[in-house]
């Protein structure tokens, strides 16, 4: 698929997460329009504060002409000569009417603005600055209404894509998280999707509020300039606008570019820190805590320099904008000098100028921010269009209970078409209430039989049928309802004790989850005073304040607990000592009573009741009979076991 496609398609992407809160979205971006109306309409308010002490001067003015002339009243005259009476006029005559309509509209209530000198009276100037401090209220009402919507929907938006992604990859298939490097996972699941967020709470904010401020500004400007017949500082500004806006768009798209890579690297540095801080005890071991130091001080160093080359181009924009705008108001002072522009009008058209400087600046850096996120989004979708999950026929067969027997018939399977062949025609059966053994080297396919008959996998050749229908028939959920596993590598949660055991099952009550503990032989080391919570003991990270054997018969009281009508036991008593294994093996052996149970063991003592027996090798079963049948071939792998186990215990 082309890129630059890849890329486009991202912001419509994007945008049909927004689309369910598109409410709130408008109710934003409607109060920052209204944010720019009242910005504006504040500006009238600066050319009223100005006006009448601006009158009061002419009339000054104006008095002192005439008492030169020995004249007896003091006339206003708006003329049009070069005279500084006449200029102040002329400018006086073109913008009066501004402040005129506030003061008659006054008038007509009985409220009297100004004195005879044309001065503004104590309640007029109480009048003109209470109305134009709540203009400002206004203004800030609805900006803070146009920031908490943007901030609501780009927050709510990225927890709908947390949520999306996590979903995505528990979907995946085991042979994705056999290549997947988890710490590149739990960076797009954070920082990627945070990054995203920043852009639709800030950006997108700026993007909704920033251009109806500087609109405003502008549109006060355009009005005065319209009003004098005066369009130097409009100009000015578009020639100052046209300058900023070419180098932003061009540095935007350069932004995007290095921050997809940036974004690499902060992923290969969480990904280093996950994988110490998860092997922690071998690094502890082998004394090798220097070595992983410098391992990770090059990563985090090569990603400072990643994300210092990324925000260089990001940063120049702030500089760039200040250094124009303040070069466009040098601009419009030196025309105001040399055309003899009255200071209330470079005062009425300064202020909007400066401060529409703010937004204009926010405004510049929209593009870089923008263009972050979708970095960040590429990365995003990328991962969500991985699709190795275990395909679900549209129509499944439903299943509710186990009725007969689990049957393989001629299995074939491998990781991939050009990988190694795992098993090879693979053919044998289960019958509910039975117990199948398989034992063989390392790497022989053992674990992978087990994984095919939870479906994990999906086989290559042949097929696994359960109650005569093929397994691939089967909603997954159902097959996997049927199904309790207890492996060698235990897994336990950061959770406690009792949670642990009930995972799975999580309606169980304490009395359930301590009977399940009883049987597995976990309630006496549980309550025994080493935990001294007991049940509600949290068991750390991967169940690190746990023995051994004490996870192994943690994870066995979850399955007898979940109570399924097949097991599927995964050398799971491998962590035991003698005793704790004997009597798990009691407890295992009543479980089994009308169950059906796949076990896989390297001690061949635990599965000696077995009703079959499979022995692997490179793949391929080798050996099928009972314990004594197999024990009674003098040259069987089985009974090379079993001898090198017996020479070994004694």
């Amino acid at each position: 698929m082309n890129t630059g496609i890849v890329k486009t398609q991202s912001y419509i992407r994007l945008l049909s997460y927004v689309k369910p809160y598109s409410l709130i979205l408008i109710a934003g971006i409607t109060a920052g329009i209204f944010t720019g109306g009242f910005f504006g309409a504040s500006f009238f308010w600066i050319k009223g504060f100005v006006q009448p002490f601006e009158r009061h001067q002419e009339t000054m003015s104006s008095t002192a002409f005439k008492a030169e002339d020995n004249s007896k009243t003091p006339v206003l005259k708006y003329s049009d000569n070069n005279s500084f009476a006449g200029g102040v006029n002329k400018q006086l005559k073109s913008t009066a009417s501004q402040v005129d309509s506030v003061l008659t509209l006054a008038q007509r209530c009985g409220i009297k603005m100004q004195d005879y000198d044309g001065k503004l009276t104590l309640l007029g100037l109480f009048l003109f600055v209470g109305s134009f401090v709540i203009i400002w209220f206004l203004k800030a009402l609805t900006d803070f209404i146009n920031s908490y919507c943007m901030q609501w929907v780009g927050t709510r938006v990225v927890m709908d894509m947390r949520n999306d992604i996590f979903n995505k990859l528990l979907d995946q298939s085991l042979t994705f998280y056999g290549t997947a490097d988890v710490g590149q996972l739990i960076s797009r699941c954070i920082e990627d999707t945070g990054q995203i967020q920043s852009a639709v709470s800030t950006s997108v904010a700026d993007l909704t509020n920033c251009p109806f401020q500087i609109l405003g500004c502008l549109g006060f400007i355009i009005f005065v300039s319209l009003t004098n017949n005066n369009f130097a500082l409009l100009i000015i500004i578009a020639g100052g606008g046209a300058a900023i806006m070419i180098p932003i768009v061009f540095i935007g798209k350069r932004v995007r570019k290095v921050y997809f890579k940036a974004y690499q690297k902060v992923a290969e540095v969480m990904s280093n820190m996950h994988e110490v801080f998860s092997g922690i005890l071998l690094v502890k071991a082998y004394h090798t805590e220097k070595y992983e130091q410098n391992k990770f001080h090059r990563t985090n160093s090569t990603y400072f320099r990643s994300l210092i080359k990324a925000m260089k181009p990001e940063l120049f924009m702030s500089p760039f904008t200040e250094f124009f705008g303040v070069a466009a108001i040098g601009v419009f002072f030196i025309y105001s000098f040399f055309t003899n522009l009255l200071l209330s009008d470079i005062v009425t058209l300064i202020i909007p100028a400066l401060l529409a400087y703010q937004p204009l600046k926010a405004l510049s850096r929209v593009n870089s921010g923008i263009q972050k996120a979708m970095a960040a989004a590429d990365r995003y979708f990328e991962l969500i269009d991985m699709d190795t999950k275990i395909e679900e026929r549209q129509d499944p067969v439903r299943m509710s209970d186990f009725k007969n027997e689990i049957k393989f018939e001629g299995v074939s399977f491998a990781y991939g078409k050009e990988s190694k062949i795992i098993l090879e025609d693979i053919s044998f059966s289960l019958c509910k209430g039975k117990m199948v053994a398989v034992i063989g080297e390392t790497g022989s396919g053992k674990t992978t039989i087990a994984n095919l008959m939870a479906r994990f996998y999906d086989v290559s050749s042949g097929r696994i049928t359960l109650d005569g229908i093929d397994i691939r028939d089967y909603k997954i959920s159902d097959v996997r309802d049927l199904i309790g596993i207890v492996t060698q590598n235990t897994i336990l949660f950061n959770d406690t004790i009792a949670n642990n055991i009930s995972y799975g099952n999580p309606n169980a009550s304490k009395e359930e989850i301590i009977e399940a503990a009883r049987k597995a032989n976990a309630h006496d080391f549980i309550v025994g005073g080493n935990h001294e919570k007991g049940y509600d003991t949290v068991v750390g990270e991967k169940g690190f304040k746990l023995s051994g054997g004490e996870k192994q018969r943690i994870a066995i009281a979850r399955a007898i607990l979940k109570n399924p009508p097949i097991l599927i036991l995964d050398e799971a008593t491998s962590a035991l000592d003698t005793v704790t294994e004997r009597l798990v093996q009691e407890a295992l052996i009543k479980l089994m009573i009308n169950r059906t149970v796949f076990a896989i063991a390297h001690r061949l003592s635990t599965i000696k009741s077995a009703d079959t027996i499979l022995v692997l090798e490179k793949g391929r079963i080798v050996e099928v009979g009972t314990h004594d049948q197999l024990l009674a071939k003098p040259d069987g792998r089985y009974k090379y076991f079993y001898d090198m186990q017996f020479l070994k215990n004694n």
